[in-house]
């Protein structure tokens, strides 16, 4: 898999979740709390979008294909205004509503499964919570006890999926290798249960006990 493909890919559909469902769904229902779903992921309120691989869906019905469209024109094509959660954080896609969307279907299948197993594996590790895909850094996680469990599909840092654990407090030791806590590649974790696995040894570490 080509690195630039991956992330163009990456960067599009990271555009998707804040411009086509997280900011309509802002609007409409005051909340900007995506989810995984079956291909992709979805809002978790009112309009009812989800992506799966290259197809945007509207209430069940497809809409069309991502890729060669511009966020303005989907956008329009479902019936919502392609902008993010205005005044709600400051980071972001950094994509604008004229831009083309670019999604290479091998790419978003890695992504879709990233997702996929990072929602497994929270939901192992803590069943009392509920993961959540946030748009603006585009990653799958929950909190427990002030430290953070999340998926993330990649970023500038880290450019392929990893699992990561970020303690509220820094913490000190050989376990926490990246500036915000721990991250570690779902290739070195190889499935859900690995990735289970670490949410547990980075619970330990961090001093919230949690059972493998």
């Amino acid at each position: 898999m080509d690195p630039k493909e991956y992330l163009r890919t990456l960067r599009s559909l990271h555009g998707v979740a804040e411009l086509l469902l997280a900011g309509p769904q802002y609007r409409a229902s005051g909340t900007i709390r995506l989810a995984a779903a079956p291909g992709g992921f979805a809002t978790t309120a009112t309009p009812r979008l989800a992506v799966a691989g290259d197809v945007l869906s509207a209430d069940g019905a497809e809409i069309g294909a991502l890729s060669g469209s511009t966020y303005a024109a989907l956008a329009a094509s479902a019936g919502v205004s392609a902008e993010p959660p205005q005044g709600v954080y400051a980071d972001g896609s950094g994509v604008a509503p004229q831009d083309t969307i670019e999604v290479d279907p091998a790419c978003a299948r890695v992504i879709a499964a990233a997702f996929e197993t990072g929602d497994r594996a929270l939901r192992a590790f803590a069943p009392e919570a509920t993961p959540v895909l946030w748009p603006e850094h585009f990653d799958l996680a929950l909190t427990v006890a002030e430290v953070n469990y999340g998926v993330s599909p990649g970023d500038g840092a880290i450019g392929e999926p990893y699992a990561y654990v970020g303690p509220w407090t820094r913490r000190e030791g050989a376990f926490w290798n990246v500036p915000f806590g721990a991250a570690r590649t779902l290739t070195e974790l190889s499935d859900a249960a690995g990735v289970r696995e670490f949410f547990a040894e980075g619970a330990r570490e961090a001093g919230g006990e949690r059972s493998e």
